[in-house]
C-alpha cells in the first residue's frame, strides 16, 4: 500500500474522534458558558473551524472541482477575507487587537487563530488527523475558559504539551509532502489545469488575487514554443548544475518543484522534460506560493513558538524528524534537489514590529538557532550533499505595474543570455582576482562603503582558484564570480542606500566588520534604534549575536542592471537577479556550507580552494559554532559603486571597476548596457 492508502485508513480511524470534537464545536455557537467578553472570539473561531470542515469535505469528495468561478471566489473570501488589509485591524489574528480586547491572554488567543488558519493545506491534502488534533486543542482551551481556569501559565502548558505530543504527526506529514511524489495533490492540479478554465487556481487552498489570475492568463497566452523554452531553461539549469558536479542525474529518481500559482503551464512542460530523464517531480503544496492576503499577519506570528519552545521541544522535534526521515528514506536517497521559480514585483512592505506579538527570549533565540543547525545536519545525513543540486529562476508578477509584459519579456532575455560569453569574461576577472592579497571596495554617490576583503591564498595557480565562475546553471541568470573571504583581515563598513531583504525594504543599511565578523549593524527604517536593530536581527542576524561574512562576489550582469533602471524596478528585483547587478556580500554561512569536502571545479578545470573560513572550519570539532544556517546577500548597485581594486602581494594595484564601470582589459563588453544608461566611460 502507498501513503494515500494508509492515509485513507487512518482518516477512517479518526472518524469517531472527529465526530465528537466537531459536535462539541457546533454546540459552542449557541452557548454562553464563558465570560461574556470571550464569547465573540470563541463563536468566531467555532465558525472558522466549521468552515474548514466544509472545505475539507469539498476536497475529499472532489466537489471543489465542480464549483463555479463565483463560488470559488466566495470561498477565497471566506478563507482569507478576515486577515486582508482593511479588516485585519479588528481581526483576532492581529495580536495588537487581541491584546487590546483580552489583555495578555490575547497573545495566546491570537496564536490559536493563526494556527487554525494554517490548516487549509491539511484540508487540501486530506490530512484528517492534523485537523482533528487542532480541533481538540481548541476545545480543550475552550473548556478552560468555561471552567474559569484561565491561568496563563496553565494554558501555556496545554499548548506546550500539545506540540510535544503531536510533533510526530507534523514531522511525518511535512516530510511526506516534501519528499514523496505521491502525497501532495498539487501534481494532480497541474496535470488537470485547463488554460481556458482558471478555476483550477483556487484548488490549492491558497489566496488567489489578480496576480495569480493575470499571471495564468499571460502564461497561457504565450505560444507553445515560448513556454516550452522557459521550461527548458529552468530544467536545463538543474541538469547542467548536476553534471557540473560530476554526477549522473539518472542515479536519482526525483526532484521537488517550487513555484507560484499561475505558472502551471510552464511547470507541466518542465515535468515532461524531467520525466524524459527518468525523474519524477514532487510538488509540495506547502512550497507552492501565492500573493499573501496580508504579509503583516505572517510577520506578527513569526515567533509564536515562544509559547512552547524549550529544550524538550527541540529534542522531541529532532527525534520525530529522524523517525519521519526514516519513513521516507528511499525517497530522500533518490532526491536530486529543488527546482525553484521565484517571483518579484510585490508592493513594498514595511513591517510593524508589534510589542503585543509573541517574541523569543534570549534563551529561546539560542534554542531556535540550535534547532535550525541540528535540522540542517540531520538533512545531510539523509541527503548526501555530494549528490544534491538545485536551480532557481525568477519572473515578475503583474503587481510590478503596467509594464508587466515588457518586464517579463526583458526578464526572459536576461535569463537566456549567452553563458559562454560571460564565462570567458568572468574568467578574465578571476585571473586578476587570483593574484590578490586583498580587494578594496569603495562606494560613491552617497554610499560610504569602505571595505577590505582578504582573499584566501592560492598555493598553485596553475591548478587552483579562489573564485568560482558562476554561469547560468543552478543560479539563473548568468553573471557573478564569488569566493569565501578569509575572515582575518576583512574589515570596514558595508553601506547600501536601499535594499530588499526577504521582500522587506531596508533603508541605509550599514554593517561594520572586524576580522570578518559583524560588530555593529543599523538602518534608518525606524525612528528608534532599538526597532532598527530588531528588524535587522530578523532579516540578517537570525538571532545570532554576530555573523561572519560568508561570501564576496562581483556581479557582471549589467543587462539585468539596465533592465531594473529602464523599468524602474531595480529595488523590486529578487536577490537572484540583483546579486548579479554589482558586488554583493553575504552575511552568514559560505556558499559551500556543509559541502566543503565536495570538489568544485571551474570550466577551466581549476579547483576551487576557497570553500571555508575559520568559522566553518570548526565543523569537525563543534558543528554548532561552525554553521549559522543563514546566508543573506546584500548588493551594492553599480551607480553606488566607485572602485573594486585588487591589491597584489607585492603592493601593486589594479582596478576591476572604476567609477562604476568595468575597466579591466577583456571586460569591455559588460559596459555596453552601462554606456547606454550613463554614456561612455571616460
Amino acid at each position: 500500500m502507498g501513503f494515500r492508502d494508509d492515509l485513507k485508513e487512518n482518516n477512517a480511524l479518526m472518524a469517531e474522534r472527529t465526530e465528537l470534537v466537531v459536535g462539541r464545536i457546533k454546540e459552542m455557537l449557541e452557548e454562553k458558558t464563558v465570560e461574556e467578553k470571550y464569547i465573540p472570539y470563541f463563536k468566531k473561531m467555532a465558525e472558522r473551524m466549521l468552515t474548514l470542515e466544509e472545505y475539507y469535505a469539498l476536497h475529499e469528495s472532489g466537489k471543489i472541482k465542480t464549483l463555479s468561478m463565483d463560488e470559488l471566489k466566495a470561498w477565497n473570501e471566506r478563507l482569507f477575507g478576515e486577515i486582508a488589509e482593511g479588516k485585519y485591524e479588528t481581526c483576532y489574528g492581529n495580536p495588537e487587537y487581541a491584546v487590546k480586547e483580552f489583555g495578555e491572554l490575547g497573545q495566546i488567543l491570537s496564536y490559536l487563530y493563526y494556527e487554525l488558519a494554517a490548516l487549509k493545506d491539511a484540508a487540501v491534502n486530506g490530512f484528517r488527523e492534523q485537523i482533528t488534533v487542532y480541533e481538540e486543542l481548541f476545545v480543550e482551551i475552550y473548556n478552560r475558559f468555561e471552567d474559569n481556569d484561565i491561568d496563563i501559565n496553565g494554558i501555556k502548558e496545554v499548548i506546550s504539551g500539545f506540540h510535544h505530543d503531536n510533533c510526530e504527526i507534523y514531522s511525518e506529514l511535512r516530510s511526506r509532502l516534501l519528499f514523496d511524489p505521491e502525497v501532495s495533490r498539487a501534481k494532480d492540479i497541474v496535470k488537470e489545469a485547463d488554460p481556458n478554465d482558471l478555476r483550477y487556481l483556487y484548488w490549492y487552498g491558497k489566496n488567489v488575487t489578480e496576480n495569480e489570475i493575470e499571471t495564468a492568463k499571460f502564461i497561457n497566452s504565450l505560444s507553445e514554443e515560448e513556454v516550452r523554452a522557459m521550461a527548458h531553461t529552468y530544467v536545463d539549469g538543474f541538469l547542467v548544475g548536476y553534471s557540473k558536479m560530476g554526477q549522473d542525474i539518472h542515479n536519482k529518481s526525483e526532484i521537488s518543484m517550487y513555484f507560484n500559482i499561475g505558472f502551471e503551464r510552464m511547470i507541466r512542460y518542465a515535468m515532461e522534460e524531467f520525466a524524459k530523464e527518468g525523474i519524477d517531480c514532487v510538488l509540495p503544496t506547502i512550497a507552492i506560493a501565492t500573493t499573501p492576503s496580508n504579509r503583516q499577519f505572517g510577520f506578527d506570528h513569526k515567533e509564536d513558538r515562544a509559547l512552547y519552545l524549550d529544550k524538550a521541544y527541540v529534542e522531541r522535534t529532532l527525534e520525530t524528524l529522524r523517525q519521519a526521515y526514516e519513513s521516507v528514506k528511499k525517497c530522500m536517497n533518490g532526491y536530486a534537489g529543488p527546482a525553484v521559480i521565484e517571483t518579484f514585483g510585490e508592493k513594498e512592505f514595511n513591517p510593524k514590529n508589534k510589542k503585543e506579538a509573541l517574541h523569543y527570549d534570549d534563551k529561546q533565540k539560542k534554542l531556535a538557532v540550535s534547532l535550525a543547525g541540528q535540522q540542517a545536519k540531520l538533512n545531510t545525513e539523509y541527503i548526501n550533499p555530494e549528490e544534491r543540486s538545485f536551480t532557481i529562476i525568477a519572473y515578475p508578477i503583474p503587481e510590478i505595474g503596467p509594464k508587466f509584459k515588457e518586464i517579463f519579456a526583458a526578464t526572459v532575455k536576461v535569463n537566456t543570455l549567452d553563458a559562454s560569453l560571460y564565462e570567458k569574461i568572468q574568467q578574465t576577472i578571476i585571473d586578476c582576482l587570483d593574484e590578490a592579497d586583498y580587494v578594496e571596495v569603495k562606494g560613491r554617490n552617497g554610499n560610504h562603503t569602505d571595505l577590505v576583503i582578504n582573499i584566501p591564498e592560492i598555493k598553485n595557480r596553475d591548478k587552483e582558484t579562489a573564485f568560482e565562475n558562476c554561469v547560468a546553471d543552478v543560479n539563473i541568470p548568468v553573471g557573478e564570480v564569488f569566493t569565501s573571504p578569509k575572515l582575518e583581515g576583512t574589515n570596514g563598513v558595508l553601506h547600501v542606500k536601499e535594499v530588499y531583504l526577504e521582500g522587506f525594504k531596508v533603508n541605509n543599511l550599514e554593517i561594520t566588520l572586524k576580522d570578518g565578523m559583524i560588530t555593529s549593524y543599523t538602518c534608518s527604517n525606524n525612528e528608534k534604534e532599538e526597532d532598527n536593530k530588531d528588524l535587522l536581527n530578523l532579516l540578517i542576524m537570525k538571532h545570532h549575536e554576530t555573523l561572519p561574512i560568508g561570501e564576496f562576489a562581483i556581479g557582471t550582469n549589467t543587462t539585468a542592471y539596465k533592465m531594473g533602471i529602464d523599468y524602474d524596478c531595480q529595488a523590486q528585483l529578487p536577490i537572484l537577479i540583483s546579486e548579479k547587478t554589482g558586488p554583493h556580500f553575504a552575511m552568514g554561512d559560505t556558499c559551500f556550507s556543509r559541502e566543503e569536502e565536495v570538489e568544485t571545479k571551474n570550466p577551466d578545470g581549476k579547483v576551487m580552494i576557497a570553500k571555508e573560513n575559520s568559522v566553518s572550519a570548526l565543523r569537525n570539532e563543534d558543528p554548532d559554532k561552525a554553521y549559522m544556517n543563514c546566508h543573506t546577500d546584500i548588493t551594492i548597485p553599480y551607480n553606488e559603486l566607485d572602485t573594486i581594486t585588487v591589491v597584489r602581494y607585492d603592493g601593486s594595484r589594479v582596478n576591476i571597476i572604476e567609477g562604476g564601470y568595468f575597466v579591466l582589459p577583456g571586460t569591455e563588453e559588460l559596459n555596453k548596457p552601462l554606456n547606454e544608461l550613463y554614456g561612455t566611460n571616460k
